[in-house]
């Protein structure tokens, strides 16, 4: 990689901006210029406002991978970092904090989660969800996340947003507390439970994390309790718990305040100093001690969970996250369990034995371990404890191996590739700047990260390996179905004791800190004019056999993303034979004819790059990305993946017995069962695109090896349609090194159409059991239009916007923010070539199934009844018509610009010319459409949930109610 990254990461669009018609230049001017312009675009106003100290600066100068930016901190401690990237018209700003579940207090755990919730509550001078209508109305996206060790909040917003979004995060920075009730409080403590319920408790596998934590870090360490909490510390917490932790943690001396994008550094540094000066400073925060883990025996666990294929998981402790010997392990994990070619996938994954094996290693803060992941194939006849004699071979294996310096290449190429996949975005860069200033306290660490993993030896991961992993104990835990416990590894041997938790002492009160301003900080600022957006400009081709090339330039990074498409999918399978299409696509990933699986895999890792092959309904999509210096040799390897598929008779059992499996596994979900039965009700149980993906188990006992070969032979590369390329080269550069795909022979698809769909007339509950779940998935789903650009289908999206298409949409707030029934409820008109649908979608607290389900229906009567007002229009109007500045950013979203012109054969312009249908609608063209297409009297609901206990709560709704099996077929009364 040369200098020429710079351009990339910082002011590439001052020579090519987006939507330019210029290709990027490879010369060594345009560098030199790139260079010079970075190190301009990092210069530090000379005169900085009272009170604001310039820390540092760095232009990249002299790094391959480096992210310009100048650092400042104002008196009270907060410290700023800004970066320049002109080439979109957009920001992006982060708050990180350094506070996450670390630093709670026994028995508090999954406070600092909590409290991220009650951060978008409102504040003083923000009214309770305003936070989120604000942002979306500028034509912004917001979120916050929290981890072990810290908590941020960003949102990315049009340029001339930037003063509105410092505004809502300095008033919740220095003004949350008058805002908060105990309302609010509640609410929110019953959405985390809801969250809770759906990411751990009723998901499979859901509590493997918490429970290797809690078995790996001694009673009271800060990791040995998860980041969302347990629920009888969220049942103990209360108002004073939340005020103790708001004023002793959120003080601006214990955040970053990161801005990046097309900013003026003069004009941010004021409205920064304006908003965040006057914040006092709060309790000083210390750095924690890194605490690894340490073991004196392995540790047996046994985990029962609601699952059907059984696991280990094995934890090894190392170091802590910066540690000098990070990299080398973050090397060995990559040649032990790291993609085909890796030593657990070929002893186990590879010769069947289990379904899935892996080996990672993730560093936090204070610790970090290496971690085995094994899922067993219960067709192989092995057990649990064989496949930890296979973990414990595979690490003789690796003592007994050289390590190479092709292990090495592999490695570093492919973090190399993605630490730049990774910076596409100004978030992304952003982002990157906020965690190295937030954990090394300089934004500059990436740099030094990057010295540290390209400059890892063969002697290294020897060293690192004999010094933590080989013969060192660890945490076994065996993951059996419910009352399966004769299936563990071993015995377990290790119990943790009941916690100790402390009286809560009230000695350390904290006193509030009142802001002294000379503005009215209740007046929310004025934005500035739009900023213009063009839309990406699009280039268009066409190979020699007539098959479409439409392209984007990308000057961002030194990176091409090239997608071929073949109209072939689900929607072609033959009857009896779902899954077929993407069976075909998962064996095309293995051996070529010239490559095993192994060799294949290893040739992509010495370049970085990636090769993808994603059957869908109505394509299939065989992808490359690659830095463009690689361009050459990787799309050899995508045409190789396409054209040489061996499909080996090996191949293909060892594959479908993994789907299957899979798809057995899946059943324990209740997500997958929703959707299929939501199919079922919408398209009838055998119409093709009624069933999923990856098919159903019966149908994909059926397919045979000569199945997926005559699917092969008849669809690819005979479908052929088209190429679409995100890239940071010209054009004639793209079409000389897809010239070989235009001698590909192609022909024209047609499809017979489809059968009669089964007619949804009244309201009828269909409701699959799933035992003891602790959430109930809803669907209510009818049919709409298929999709167009321009007409209704696409009115009808517009016109869902309030009613559930964005997170203060009227069903969200109802059974989130107003009930706390879910974690998250939304609904939406989505359509393909030939049908459509209206869904809306929730996974919502059991014992509030029947509730949410008469909540959904009362807002889809009003809604019916008199649509949106005039508000409502306004804000649809705003969030959609300003966030084109984002929308279109990085290489695989200008992609998605091209998806819909081939599919649809649609103009380039169509968006621009949807933009217009928004600017020249009216209310009540939206709603007409709306209230025509949705008719809430005839419902399909689907209910997956524990039938025992919200069986007589269903029966009141006074609806029939049909059972469903997990296929989605009818049961007998």
């Amino acid at each position: 990689m040369t200098a020429r990254v710079l351009l990339l990461l910082a002011a590439s669009a001052l020579l090519f901006g987006c939507g330019s018609d210029t290709p990027p230049s490879d010369s060594a001017e345009a560098t030199a210029d790139a260079a010079a312009a970075a190190t301009a675009d990092t210069a530090p106003p000379a005169d900085l406002p009272d009170g604001i100290t310039l820390v540092e600066t760095f232009d990249g100068a002299g790094e391959d991978i480096a992210i310009p930016y100048a650092k400042y901190r104002l008196a009270n401690g907060l410290t700023v970092v800004l970066h320049e990237d002109h080439s979109d018209p957009l920001v992006h700003v982060d708050v990180t904090y350094h506070v996450g579940s670390a630093r709670e207090e026994a028995g508090r755990s999954g406070f600092a989660h909590f409290f991220e919730h009650m951060m978008f509550q409102g504040s003083e001078n923000v009214a309770d969800e305003e936070h989120f209508r604000v942002v979306s109305n500028a034509g912004g996206t917001l979120n916050g996340t929290t981890n072990s060790d810290r908590t941020n909040y960003f949102q990315t917003v049009p340029a001339n947003q930037l003063e509105k979004v410092l505004w809502l995060e300095a008033d919740r920075m220095g003004f949350l507390l008058p805002a908060v009730t105990q309302e609010k409080f509640e609410v929110q403590r019953e959405t985390v439970k809801n969250e809770r319920a759906q990411r751990v408790d009723n998901r499979p596998y859901g509590r493997v994390w918490e429970t290797l934590g809690k078995h790996l870090y001694a009673e009271g360490h800060p990791y040995s309790w998860p980041v969302i909490g347990w629920i009888e510390d969220l049942n103990r917490a209360d108002l004073v718990d939340l005020k103790r932790f708001f004023l002793r943690w959120y003080g601006p001396n214990n955040a970053v305040l990161t801005i990046g994008g097309d900013i003026d550094p003069r004009e941010t540094l004021a409205l920064v100093d304006k908003y965040f000066g006057p914040i006092e400073r709060g309790p000083e925060v210390e750095d924690m001690t890194p605490q690894p883990a340490a073991l004196d025996a392995d540790r047996y666990v046994t985990l029962e969970d609601n699952i059907y294929l059984p696991a280990l998981a094995m934890m090894v402790p190392t170091v802590h996250r910066g540690h000098p010997d990070e990299p080398a392990l973050d090397a060995a994990a990559k040649i032990l369990g790291q993609g085909q070619a890796s030593l657990l996938y070929q002893r186990l994954v590879q010769t069947g034995r289990a379904v899935q094996a892996s080996v990672s290693h993730p560093c936090s803060e204070l610790a970090c371990a290496m971690q085995f992941i094994v899922v067993q194939n219960p067709q192989a006849g092995e057990s649990l404890a064989e496949m930890e004699a296979a973990v414990r071979e595979t690490l003789e294996e690796f003592a007994a191996r050289e390590i190479s310096e092709d292990d090495l290449q592999k490695f570093k190429a492919g973090y190399e590739s993605g630490r730049v996949f990774g910076l596409e975005s100004v978030s992304g860069k952003v982002s990157t700047l906020a965690f190295f200033e937030t954990f090394d306290g300089t934004p500059r660490g990436i740099s030094d990260e990057i010295g540290q993993y390209l400059a890892v030896s063969r002697e290294d991961v020897r060293r690192v390996f004999d010094q933590y992993i080989a013969g060192e104990p660890a945490v076994l835990l065996s993951v059996v179905p419910n009352g399966q416990t004769q299936l563990a590894a071993a015995e377990p041997n290790h119990v943790v004791p009941e916690r100790t938790i402390p009286e809560r002492s009230d000695a350390e009160e904290l006193a509030l800190r009142p802001v002294e301003d000379n503005f009215d900080r209740s007046q929310q600022p004025v934005p500035g004019v739009n900023p213009s957006v063009e839309l990406p400009t699009v280039w268009e081709a066409e190979l020699a056999n007539g098959v479409s090339v439409l392209g984007v330039a990308n000057s961002e990074t030194p990176t091409v993303t090239i997608q071929a498409v073949f109209d072939v999918g689900g929607r072609d399978e033959p009857a009896g034979k779902a899954g077929l299409a993407s069976l075909m696509g998962s064996l095309m990933g293995e051996a070529t004819r010239q490559k095993s699986a192994a060799e294949f895999t290893e040739a992509l890792e010495r370049i970085g790059a990636s090769v993808f092959v994603s059957p869908g309904m109505y394509e299939t999509r065989v992808s490359v990305s690659t830095l463009s210096k690689n361009l050459d040799e990787a799309v050899a390897l995508m045409r190789e993946r396409l054209l040489e598929p061996a499909f080996e008779e090996a191949d293909f059992d060892r594959v479908r017995t993994q789907v299957l499996e899979g798809l057995q596994q899946q059943r324990k979900s209740p997500g997958p069962l929703a959707e299929r039965a939501a199919s079922v009700v919408l398209y009838g149980e055998e119409n093709p695109i009624s069933f999923p993906g990856a098919g159903l188990p019966r149908t994909v006992e059926e397919i045979t090896r000569e199945d997926v070969l005559a699917f092969y032979e008849a669809n690819m590369p005979a479908r052929f349609i088209g190429v679409l390329v995100s890239a940071d080269v010209s054009q004639e550069r793209v079409m000389q090194v897809l010239a070989p795909l235009g001698e590909l022979a192609v022909e024209a698809r047609e499809r017979d159409a489809l059968g009669e769909l089964p007619a949804i007339e009244g309201r009828t509950v269909y409701l699959v059991d799933k035992p003891e779940a602790a959430q109930s998935s809803l669907r209510l789903v009818q049919r709409a239009l298929p999709f167009d650009a321009f007409g209704d289908f696409h009115r009808a999206q517009l016109g869902n916007f309030p009613l559930g298409g964005n997170f203060n949409s009227r069903i969200n707030l109802n059974l989130r923010e107003d009930k706390g029934y879910t974690y998250g409820a939304r609904s939406g008109f989505s359509g393909g070539p030939e049908v459509g649908s209206f869904r809306v979608s929730t996974e919502v607290n059991r014992d509030a199934t029947a509730a949410s389900i008469t909540e959904i229906l009362g807002e889809l009567e009003r809604y019916d009844e008199a649509g949106m007002d005039a508000e409502e229009f306004d804000f649809l109007q705003n969030a959609i018509g300003q966030r084109d500045a984002r929308t279109y950013e990085t290489p695989r979203a200008k992609l998605g610009l091209l998806v819909n012109v081939l599919r649809y054969d649609l103009p380039t312009d169509y968006r621009a010319q949807q933009k217009q249908i928004l600017r020249s609608a009216e209310p009540s063209d939206l709603n007409g459409v709306v209230q025509e297409l949705l008719d809430p009297t005839n419902l399909g609901i689907v209910v997956v949930g524990d039938a025992e206990t919200i069986g007589p709560e269903l029966e009141a709704l006074q609806m029939p109610i049909v059972r469903l099996d997990e296929d989605g077929a009818r049961i007998a009364p």
